[in-house]
């Protein structure tokens, strides 16, 4: 799996930090971030977003939390995979 870096939390102070990628054969994007608080899973979970679908967050996935500051990144990051995936 070969990963393009696009970009990192601006604010970053060297420790971890929200990190964007693309994984090139996929195109799917890649995300580090500060899992969420207890509380904010919760509502996740709690609330069933589309009819139908069923509520909760499944034991292999998590909810992460990436700062407003970092939407040009994941911005170039949705058209850098929409390339990479033949969308464009």
């Amino acid at each position: 799996m070969k990963l393009r870096f696009i970009g990192i939390d601006p604010s970053t102070g060297g420790g971890g930090s929200p990190t964007v990628w693309v994984e090139e054969g996929s195109a799917d994007l890649v995300l580090q971030g500060q899992e969420a608080e207890e509380l904010l899973k919760s509502q996740v979970a709690e609330t069933a977003w589309v009819p139908g679908h069923d509520r909760g967050i499944p034991a292999h996935e998590t909810v992460i939390r990436i700062p407003a500051r970092m939407v040009p990144i994941l911005r170039e990051a949705c058209d850098v995979a929409e390339q990479r995936a033949g969308l464009r």
